[in-house]
């Protein structure tokens, strides 16, 4: 059997490795703490003194210890183990399984294939084993042995060196810049480095490749003519990942660990005030469609899932997503019936009709959910052509809710006809602005803040910062903008500004009307 090198794996420890996670809610905006409950179910606090996860969830905090680096937490194979080796063994452990796959007819269930798959990773490494012996090296120890298997099992069946980071549950998201660029945003909004989560760049597109083939969720084609990478893993994450048009390849993983999420706990953490969760709700109830907007990771998508707890539980709800984000479906005692649509790329050439074979658009998952008594019907994150599902599902349904990036509420207004105008020529700028005006009822910003630590490492922190309501003009611009909650020069959180007339109606679906007023030191009118 060929091997990369023959060093024998030795377990090591780098201190210089060692992050220090800290122990912050998500979305914290710095300041004092806020009086009154905290929700468990919401917040994200691991203790500081603690061994891992396992610690995390049992130990009492009465027992200090050194804390464990993030890399480290469940699994510590990924440190020391001859990772070239485990590369070559993985793909003949993935040829022979094909093989055994092929010859029961491609009939295994995904236990069966696992059952296989450990029978002939520990074959490999029996063989491997003596072939050390017969060269005269030393022997594995079983410790060594048993991490091995471990690490190929999560190269076949799992992600590989980046399963410890997955199993870590203080990780919110992984941001990988190259293979041994690696950096790790913790719940509560700290980033810090991460470990090398493979030997080379080569080896990364490679195990990137085999991952993207091998998805029982929706396989998706990944190679020099797809460069582009979006696959919702296993277990719910999001990964999306660029080859070939980078220098290096580029990876980012949404884990979304806080799926079941209230404006309430948003509220607790200080990413807005009880008034304009109160505004929100009652929006919501009332039918009203909401677009939330912010950069990159500022949290669109968990206020996004908390205005959907806000949707009557009794609600028929259709999901349009190009990868699952929302996981409403998956939230049972929260919503009683919830149609997931989840769109699919298709692979190989075009044909007539432009589309690739067995490509499935989220335009098409809407005319198909006209047939399932949907009531509400939500398009998440908006970033192109998709947009037109959306303006479809506000037209169609008691209220929708949405996401896109833009740098603040009214920007968000020229980044969606932007994203109407890829639909192709027949979209006009005024059209798209017409069907903004017409469907679009409030806008949420999200905003984010990044402050460097002293250890060189950053705190992320997140707060709704503007709400805005769309309304149709008489202007050329063809829409007008009322702002209800603002930041102010005292708080960063948006407060209230200006009531919009069209809205005081909130009041009867349980909106705080008269204490809108009162802080903004007037009578209700």
């Amino acid at each position: 059997m060929s091997r990369s090198n023959n060093q024998r794996p030795q377990v090591t420890s780098d201190p210089a490795d060692r992050a220090d996670p800290t122990s912050l809610p998500l979305f914290a905006v710095p300041g004092p703490p806020r009086p009154g409950r905290v929700r468990g179910s919401f917040s994200m606090n691991h203790p500081a003194d603690s061994d891992g996860p396992a610690a995390l969830r049992h130990s009492p905090r009465s027992q200090p210890s050194e804390p464990m680096p993030v890399h480290r937490a469940r699994h510590s194979y990924n440190e020391g183990l001859d990772w070239d080796l485990i590369a070559v063994l993985r793909k003949q452990a993935s040829a022979r399984l094909s093989e055994v796959n092929r010859d029961d007819g491609g009939h295994l269930s995904k236990k069966e294939q696992r059952e296989r798959g450990r029978a002939i990773i520990l074959e490999l490494l029996n063989d491997e084993s003596a072939v050390r012996m017969t060269a005269g090296e030393e022997s594995w120890t079983l410790a060594v042995q048993e991490q091995m298997a471990e690490a190929l099992d999560a190269a076949l069946f799992g992600m590989g060196r980046l399963q410890p980071l997955l199993d870590d549950d203080r990780v919110e998201n992984i941001l990988i810049a190259g293979h041994a660029r690696v950096w790790l945003e913790l719940a509560g909004g700290r980033l810090v480095k991460g470990p090398p989560v493979a030997s080379s760049d080569q080896e990364l597109i490679d195990f990137l490749v085999f991952l993207a083939s091998r998805s029982e969720a929706n396989a998706r084609p990944f190679s020099e003519s797809e460069p582009r990478l979006h696959l919702r893993l296993d277990d719910g994450s999001r990964l999306a990942a660029v080859a070939w048009v980078h220098p290096f390849p580029s990876v980012v993983i949404r884990r979304h660990r806080l799926r079941k999420v209230r404006l309430e706990d948003l509220v607790d953490s200080q990413t807005c005030t009880q008034l304009a969760a109160s505004f929100l709700a009652a929006a919501v109830k009332a039918g009203r469609s909401v677009v939330v907007t912010g950069a990159q990771g500022a949290g669109k998508t968990t206020v996004a899932r908390a205005l959907c707890a806000e949707i009557p539980k009794r609600e028929i709800i259709g999901t349009f997503e190009t990868v699952y984000e929302l996981h409403l479906h998956e939230l049972e005692d929260q919503h009683d019936i919830v149609f997931p649509w989840e769109a699919r790329p298709g692979f190989g050439e075009r044909g007539p009709d432009g589309k690739k074979a067995g490509e499935f658009t989220l335009a098409e998952a809407l005319i198909d959910s006209f047939k399932f008594n949907i009531s509400r019907q939500i398009v998440g994150e908006v970033t192109g052509p998709e947009i037109l599902a959306m303006f479809k599902a506000m037209e169609s349904s008691n209220g929708s809710i949405s996401t896109t990036h833009a740098r603040n509420a009214v920007g968000a207004i020229g980044k969606l006809a932007t994203c109407a105008l890829e639909a192709g020529p027949q979209i006009t700028y005024e059209y798209a602005i017409r069907q903004i005006a017409a469907n679009v009822d409030i806008i949420v910003h999200v905003a984010m803040d990044k402050s460097e630590l002293p250890d060189g490492s950053a705190q992320l922190s997140r707060w709704v910062s503007e709400i805005i309501v769309v309304t149709p003009g008489e202007k050329e611009l063809g829409y007008a903008t009322t702002t209800v909650f603002k930041a102010g020069p005292h708080s960063r959180v948006a407060t209230p500004n200006v009531m919009h007339d069209d809205y005081k109606e909130l009041e009867q679906w349980g909106f705080d009307l008269t204490g809108f007023y009162s802080e903004r030191g007037e009578a209700a009118s």
